[in-house]
């Protein structure tokens, strides 16, 4: 059945005619208010998350930041510290340290995880409304309609605006409502907003050069990482930022100096750099056909290899990209983590409170800040098995899916694989993360058991990571609609483990986060109930989204 077919004949005009509203339908962009309010309703839940997890955490850190550092004297300790090569190439570039205000420390501390969020938020966004689309065949069946060549992008694009429009006017709120300083804040609020325009632009770009959607994410999530590694390399050459940090359009909302020295003339950096990339996009657009991309497609073998013909080598070989960015990404951070622990004394003889602010326990100084840091590395497991997870609904919604049920494997050996894998991927993962850390602590600290410690810690979280997937895995089976909301419990672990405690939350909802019910090693021993517990919830949970696939229908295009 063709688009013509099925086409309502009050809605659809011929090529030359008018639109309900009057439109012409030979405007390139004819029907792109009409594809922009869909867009809007399809993305009305996700974004509504987004939104509240990332003016959420604005809202709170600021008060706790406030309450971790409530004088001067505390402020000053903690600024010291911001000269450490690590906490430069985590935080940026480190402005108003001779009188480091509130302010001053939301900006220097705040501000990079506030950019580089938004940043992916936008990327995954515009690759969802344009590559995604022509790869599911959408866009052409809205093609046959009377729709402008350029509408779908362009409501694309529309769409994302408002969306890092929206988040930034929330965050500038959010400061303003914690009495920071009126000029700063919009500041901050618009800095955040463009910083997502300029990665949205990046994919914009990118979807015209890959004829895959996960091909232009990672593509796009590969700029996104060199931006950051230029401009922490560059703070890390000029505390103040160097030549090379000017090369990263993360490094251009920073240097606005906020709530220091505020100039906004380093954003106009951003919004032209979004303007000659949207540029290149429509260029490079008019260069290519529909659902292709400018890159030619390599042909695939004529005979699969024998790892491809099993569930968990066709797992292997499709999740190996994620696997392998995931582990690097966390081997970087625990070095980067464990190599603070020389500069612990120091830092809670000035800012006694800062133990509660990383939630550190009591115990020998070194083992307490070890565990508190393994936490936050847990979770990044957590998101990397969610997300390989939900990545079968992908393969489900794809068609892929069902092409694998045609070859004769059953749907609970399919998941089950895919599942399998994803555990494993975990293992290691936990492995490399108390092996980054370790290696980072010892070399600070001169502990030689400082590595074989931490990775046994690590995999103490195991249990609690399987909670995580396997609530993934129950949704997907059971209703898949809602698969996506596995992410509100990564969300919420991470939200407990990083103010969790400043904000004095109630113990009823500090315990629905898996890692807060795990101890806390090497501070305290490894108690095997609760570990016992959390493997149970997570079989369960596994077990009941391996029922539930089997008793449903697969879904495909």
């Amino acid at each position: 059945m063709t688009a013509t077919t099925v086409t309502d004949h009050r809605h659809a005009a011929p090529r030359g005619g008018r639109l309900r509203d009057g439109t012409s339908v030979r405007e390139p962009w004819a029907g792109t208010g009409h594809l922009l309010r869909l867009a809007l309703r399809r993305d009305r839940i996700r974004i509504l998350i987004w939104f509240v997890a990332i003016v959420g955490t604005v809202a709170a850190t600021v008060p706790a930041l406030e309450v971790a550092y409530p004088d001067a004297a505390a402020r000053q300790a903690r600024a010291a510290l911001m000269t450490n090569p690590s906490a430069v190439m985590m935080t940026g570039p480190a402005f108003g340290l001779d009188d480091y205000t509130l302010g001053a420390m939301v900006a220097n501390e705040l501000s990079l995880s506030l950019f580089v969020t938004v940043a992916v938020m936008s990327v995954l966004l515009t690759v969802r409304h344009t590559r995604s689309e022509e790869e599911s065949g959408r866009t052409e069946l809205l093609r046959g309609l009377p729709v402008g060549h350029y509408a779908p992008a362009t409501a694309a694009l529309v769409h994302v605006a408002a969306v890092n429009a929206a988040i930034g006017a929330g965050t500038a709120l959010a400061l303003l409502g914690s009495g920071l300083a009126a000029a700063s804040s919009l500041a901050m609020g618009l800095a955040t907003a463009v910083t997502g325009l300029v990665f949205g632009a990046v994919a914009s770009v990118m979807t015209q050069v890959t004829a895959h959607a996960r091909a232009a994410t990672g593509m796009a999530m590969v700029v996104l990482a060199a931006a950051f590694l230029a401009r922490g390399v560059g703070d890390v050459i000029d505390a103040q930022g160097s030549w090379l940090s000017w090369l990263s359009p993360l490094a251009w909302a920073q240097q606005t100096r906020l709530f220091v020295d505020l100039r906004w003339w380093p954003l106009g950096l951003s919004l032209a750099l979004t303007v000659v990339l949207l540029a290149v996009s429509v260029r490079l657009a008019r260069h290519r056909d529909l659902g292709a991309g400018l890159r030619p497609e390599r042909g695939g073998h004529a005979i699969a290899t024998r790892g491809l013909l099993s569930g968990p080598g066709l797992a292997v070989r499709l999740l190996r990209g994620t696997i392998i960015g995931w582990a690097i990404g966390l081997v970087l951070m625990g070095i980067t983590f464990g190599s603070l622990a020389n500069s612990l004394e120091d830092m809670l003889a000035e800012v006694p409170d800062l133990g509660a602010w990383i939630g550190m326990g009591s115990g020998d100084l070194i083992d307490a800040f070890a565990a508190a840091m393994l936490s936050y590395l847990v979770f990044g497991v957590g998101a990397f098995a969610v997300g390989a997870v939900l990545r079968l609904k992908t393969e489900e919604e794809a068609g892929r899916g069902e092409a694998v049920l045609a070859t004769g494997a059953s749907r609970l050996g399919w998941v089950a694989s895919w599942f399998g894998v994803v555990v494993a991927a975990a293992v290691v993962m936990l492995v490399l993360s108390g092996l980054g850390l370790g290696l980072g602590v010892q070399a600070a600290t001169g502990s030689a058991d400082a590595t074989a410690r931490l990775v046994g810690a690590a995999l103490v979280y195991l249990p609690a990571v399987l909670v995580m997937a396997g609530l993934a895995l129950a949704l997907f089976g059971l209703v898949p609609a809602f698969a996506g909301l596995a992410w509100v419990l990564v969300a919420w672990v991470v939200f407990v483990g990083w103010v969790g405690a400043l904000l004095d939350l109630p113990e009823v909802l500090v315990g629905l986060s898996p890692v807060d019910r795990t101890p806390t090693v090497p501070v305290e021993a490894a108690d095997g109930g609760p570990l016992l517990v959390l493997t149970a919830i997570a079989a369960v949970l596994a077990v009941a989204g391996l029922l539930g696939i089997r008793r449903r229908d697969i879904r495909s295009n």
